[in-house]
């Protein structure tokens, strides 16, 4: 197979804030051609949860995303923080935003939104067993509704389309198959 990559010949910080980083690079692409403006966001590597309670409930978030201008339902998600392994985040966020805990943890997928694009990186996980052990512990700008269903009302709000974010659609489409 021929090599692919590009070189980068320089990059530039467009814009550093806390939850947008963007950048230009220069890249030499490997026939020789150079693309002078090649934009990325970056971002933290981030987790998501697909729960499931002692009595075979699936916990869900629901929450208002101002990008699309609407509330969803979602799984448990957030970003990783330095020095922190994902699945560590992930059992930090399920706790913090819904007061579950506990269950029996492992790795589902790991995946990227938009590769050509963003630079981070997803990392789901199925967390079976859990129990509500305490309440939220929400950040100052976080207004989470926390609600739970059977896997056949979260499979037909799959089916429907109710779920808005690829990196929420993925991780149950992959649990639902059985994969």
């Amino acid at each position: 197979m021929k090599n692919l990559d590009w070189k980068v010949l320089s990059s530039e910080y467009l814009y550093q804030r806390p939850w947008l980083t963007a950048r230009r690079d220069t890249c030499q692409l490997p026939d020789g051609r150079v693309m002078d403006e090649y934009y990325v966001l970056e971002y933290p590597t981030f987790i998501n949860v697909i729960a499931i309670t002692k009595d075979e409930q699936m916990v869900l978030v629901r929450q208002y995303r101002h990008g699309l201008g609407r509330t969803c339902f979602e799984l448990v998600a957030g970003c990783v923080e330095d020095g922190e392994e994902p699945i560590e985040a992930a059992k930090r966020e399920l706790h913090e935003e819904t007061g579950y805990t506990g269950g029996e943890w492992s790795q589902m997928m790991t995946f990227t939104c938009n590769a050509s694009a963003m630079n981070n990186i997803s990392h789901s996980f199925l967390a079976m067993g859990v129990e509500k052990t305490d309440s939220q512990h929400l950040d100052a700008n976080e207004d989470i509704e926390v609600y739970t269903f059977s896997k056949e009302e979260v499979n037909a709000m799959l089916l429907r389309g109710d779920f808005m974010q690829a990196s929420m659609i993925a991780p149950l489409y992959k649990y639902f198959a059985g994969l």
